[in-house]
């Protein structure tokens, strides 16, 4: 296990940056995810912490090491890639001790090593099998052992669940929380998928455009986003945006577009008449009360029911814990919870509330 440090990390691809100063700190034996859409930068960053990048400027450092300049093999990294990069022609076993065999190991090391890894992630029977004898989910948790053999410092995870199905993408999730939580190795971990990085990440480090928006556990960029990208990324429905001011009259009110008067608890700094952008997320609407929304989608998952409903001229998403009979065009009331609203400048994007 180590650290590992990003220090005004830039890189450029000709007279384009695509990342533009990263610093942050992943502490040793932690779980962090690098989460953001297509494009953000979060490849890279883990690319170039692999070695398969070079760094423009700054400082990539493993334990006390700035790893700048060495090549993969140093660096004391083991990466498993989003297509699994098995050898087809050998078998499971051969596979998980390769970088080991490629060190000149003997035979008895390897076994010795790639049999526990194996009971680890219960691929014991399958072990003289070859990868197109093995489902998509076996194909990624030999990818996973061959990465445990080689006893890293720390483990790179490169989207390893996007071509599964969902089912078994749920299931590995646990998988890679829990082979975690028995090696207790720092593990770096990049995702598009917000649900991946809430479930699974103990730090979270939210980037959009080459830059870090947010970094924090889970819960903390859920409940406080920093901006609204963060809000609008973190969380399944989205969270949802309703633009207007703080009641000129009273603090204590947030007044939209259209006239509808929201209570708030915390307005933080917000200034009376301040033009803001009040996000809501959907499970703070609750069921009867004085605000009026009109039913436009019902969608019935079985333990919720979520709603589609305009809020005057603004589409919002409800998710509620009763299952409901209002149907498409019909108005149904509700409370918004004005502990769980969150208030931000509609110029910059900044939070304003508490």
């Amino acid at each position: 296990m180590a650290p590992v440090m990003f220090r005004d990390v830039r890189k450029s691809f000709g007279q384009v940056e695509v990342l533009h100063g990263v610093t942050v700190d992943i502490e040793e034996g932690q779980f962090v995810v690098l989460v953001g859409p297509s494009g953000c930068g979060k490849s890279t960053l883990l690319r170039m912490l692999a070695g398969l990048e070079h760094i423009t400027s700054g400082d990539i450092l493993i334990g006390d090491r700035v790893v700048n300049k060495l090549p993969p093999k140093d660096r004391d990294i083991a990466m498993v890639f989003q297509n699994y990069a098995l050898y087809p022609h050998i078998t499971v076993a051969e596979n998980m001790g390769f970088s080991l065999k490629l060190k000149g190991a003997p035979r008895s090391e390897i076994e010795a090593k790639v049999r526990p890894a194996a009971e680890i992630l219960g691929l014991t029977q399958l072990l003289g099998r070859y990868p197109r004898q093995l489902s998509g989910g076996q194909r990624q948790r030999v990818a996973m052992g061959r990465a445990i053999v080689r006893d890293p410092q720390v483990f790179l995870f490169d989207e390893p669940l996007s071509n599964l199905d969902a089912k078994l993408r749920v299931s590995m999730r646990s998988e890679i929380k829990n082979l975690h939580q028995r090696l207790k190795t720092t593990t770096v971990y990049v995702t598009h998928d917000q649900i991946e990085a809430m479930t699974m990440a103990d730090k979270i480090v939210v980037m959009h455009d080459g830059i870090v928006e947010q970094v924090g556990a889970p819960l903390d960029l859920y409940d406080r986003p920093n901006n609204l990208f963060v809000a609008g990324f973190i969380g399944s429905p989205a969270m949802n945006m309703v633009t207007g001011k703080l009641d000129p009259d009273n603090r204590a009110y947030f007044v939209s577009g259209d006239g509808q008067r929201l209570k708030v608890d915390n307005p933080g700094d917000a200034q009376a008449g301040q033009e803001l952008i009040c996000g809501i997320r959907p499970e703070a609407i609750h069921l009867g009360g004085e605000v009026g929304l009109k039913v436009k989608v019902v969608e019935p998952t079985g333990s919720e029911t979520h709603v589609i409903a305009d809020l005057d001229d603004t589409e919002v998403t409800c998710v509620f814990r009763e299952r409901i009979s209002a149907g498409p065009g019909e108005e149904i009331k509700v409370t918004v919870d004005p502990t769980a609203l969150h208030l931000f400048d509609a110029n910059g994007g900044r939070r304003v509330s508490a």
